[in-house]
């Protein structure tokens, strides 16, 4: 919702967004740029982006805490979650429920 409020050169208005008085010069500006991105990139160890559904591979041996197993290296993943963190996965194996890992320890395939 905007409010004009007058002024003696030019007309302002409350952005609710910030909670101040801009000029209409300004609010037309914001209005017209472009909206930016904000979903989180993740990147592979090998520096590709990864997306939900994604397989991946180990790149290396991995200690499992809480289940006493090791994933060994090559042990291939699939259909990845994306977390909204930069650096992790949320995976699904079929002997870990909850699995979760770092980005820097897997390829795409």
């Amino acid at each position: 919702m905007n409010f004009t409020m007058p002024d003696q050169n030019e007309d302002y208005i409350y952005d609710e967004a910030s909670g101040e008085w801009i000029s209409a010069a300004e609010a037309a500006r914001k209005a017209a740029a472009p909206v930016q991105d904000e979903t989180v990139q993740v990147k592979d160890a090998v520096g590709n982006i990864l997306a939900d559904g994604d397989s991946v591979t180990l790149v290396k041996d991995l200690k499992v805490k809480g289940a006493n197993q090791t994933l060994p290296r090559g042990t291939v993943i699939r259909s990845i979650r994306l977390t909204g963190d930069p650096q992790e996965i949320d995976c699904k194996h079929d002997t870990i429920k909850g699995l979760v890992l770092r980005a820097e320890f897997v390829r795409k395939r």
